[in-house]
């Protein structure tokens, strides 16, 4: 892996990633030069769908600018798509990674969930939502690494993705609570006894600081399946998944708060997260 540049901070899609996303946007910066711009491109548009919930009021608008950019995907050539700098910085991404366009909108149509309150019923389906959602644009961003060609490791990117979605469900539970949103899995909720209603009241038990726990121990589970299929994976695609090494610092902190889940908390300093992704950027195996 190769020493960071700056250069993507003066383009607007990479201040787009930097700004709503800077361990992503950092973790690119140690990818080889020529796939970096590529997988800033694959991560803003991922955060363009993700970031819908935050931008609407009602899911119906939500609706209308998700399938937009799946019309968007559908359709490059269109003066509107064209328009758009992330659309436009996709479209380069595909074309270096062979991305294909059905993964793509898939990634658009599974955040479709996220502008509902539907409640998730079990561990199950809460894994299953989050391969949806998380480890997909990690599977993409191995294809970009390898210049188009698949480099395996589909376990890496589904348990990966996994434990890293479970990472940032357990980081952004105040603020889902706050708009009404929980993914928390009802069957663990009822098994630990907290309700629905003290959770989107930030009401603190210990209950929930169990079942924050549970997942935490979950996500583990799921990051040490990733390191064991990290064999199956060909080194070019090893930056694909340097964001996972931060999830163990982040999860022991998060464990140790879990009895004060809601409770103001400062956010790492930004040069540690660097130090943490330059370590695992100058490893094998990077998490």
């Amino acid at each position: 892996m190769t020493e960071p540049s700056q250069d993507l901070s003066k383009d607007p899609v990479g201040s787009l990633v930097r700004d709503l996303d800077f361990d992503r946007y950092a973790a690119s910066l140690f990818a080889p030069a020529a796939a970096r711009p590529h997988l800033v491109a694959l991560a803003a548009y991922d955060l363009e769908l993700a970031r819908v919930r935050d931008v609407v009021s009602d899911p119906m608008p939500g609706e209308i600018r998700l399938q937009w950019r799946r019309d968007a995907l559908a359709e490059p050539e269109r003066a509107d798509a064209m328009a758009d700098p992330v659309m436009r910085a996709l479209e380069a991404a595909i074309r270096h990674g062979a991305l294909p366009r059905q993964a793509l909108d898939g990634l658009a149509e599974a955040r479709i969930a996220d502008l509902y309150d539907d409640p998730i019923a079990s561990v199950d389906e809460l894994t299953a939502r989050l391969g949806e959602t998380h480890s997909v644009p990690l599977r993409l961003a191995t294809l970009i690494l390898a210049g188009g060609k698949d480099p395996g490791g589909a376990d890496v990117a589904g348990h990966g993705g996994v434990a890293l979605g479970l990472t940032r469900l357990l980081s952004g539970l105040p603020a889902q609570a706050a708009r009404g949103q929980l993914l928390l899995p009802t069957d663990r909720m009822a098994a630990h006894g907290v309700r629905r209603e003290d959770v989107i009241a930030w009401r603190a038990s210990p209950g929930l600081a169990a079942l924050l726990r549970e997942l935490s121990s979950l996500a583990r589970g799921h990051l040490a399946s990733a390191r064991a299929a990290f064999d199956s994976l060909e080194p070019v695609a090893a930056p694909a998944f340097l964001p996972l090494a931060l999830i163990e610092g982040d999860l022991k902190a998060l464990d140790r708060r879990a009895d004060q889940p809601f409770a103001p908390r400062a956010r790492p300093a930004i040069w540690l997260r660097l130090l943490r992704l330059w370590r695992a950027s100058k490893r094998a195996r990077p998490f």
